[in-house]
């Protein structure tokens, strides 16, 4: 295909525009790059100079003692509460644990005395009751929580006591003899009359 030499002429005037063009465009954008990585050195400076200083102020001002104060409170919630288990709740449960224990010592004491043939004794044992002294003070969240975990832990050791005491025929199965394969086969193989 041959082209006439005005079409060459304007082809090459294009050519020759699109390279300028190419090399503006390559200056604009070196430019660019450089303002670029000069805008980022004084975002720099700027962060470390001024918003730094401004957020360390602020940090101490607010959040320092904020969390102190929390720290602290939650120092001092937590001492109360270990002071309120130390100082009720362990003595309620080893209260309750104690009883349960005598509670079960006499049931034990009753029922052998009951199978050695000795009723009045076990009767006495029986009517044997664990005293302890009512507090003067009601009991706080601390107490009655004890009180429900005592309880709860009582509950427990009775139905323990129980379950070792009580008799249940069900519980022994008598062993059923296994077939063996071989009885089994024997009286397949017998002749059928």
């Amino acid at each position: 295909m041959s082209l006439t030499r005005k079409r060459q002429k304007e082809l090459k005037r294009l050519r020759s525009g699109a390279e300028e063009l190419w090399s503006q465009q390559q200056e604009v954008l070196a430019n660019a790059n450089a303002l670029a990585a000069e805008a980022r050195k004084q975002a720099a400076y700027y962060t470390r100079e001024e918003i730094g200083p401004r957020v360390r102020e602020g940090y101490d001002q607010y959040v320092v003692p904020t969390a102190q104060a929390a720290k602290d409170t939650a120092g001092r919630y937590a001492g109360q509460a270990r002071e309120k288990v130390v100082r009720d709740v362990i003595p309620a449960v080893g209260t309750v644990v104690g009883t349960a224990l005598s509670v079960v010592d006499h049931a034990r004491a009753a029922r052998s005395a009951a199978f050695a043939g000795d009723f009045q004794k076990a009767r006495k044992e029986l009517s044997k009751k664990v005293k302890v002294e009512p507090q003067k003070s009601g009991p706080g969240a601390g107490g009655v929580i004890a009180i429900g975990l005592g309880l709860i832990a009582a509950v427990g050791l009775l139905y323990a006591v129980w379950q070792t005491f009580r008799a249940d025929d069900e519980l022994w199965v008598a062993d059923e003899e296994p077939t063996t394969p071989a009885s089994s086969t024997d009286s397949a193989a017998e002749p059928q009359q």
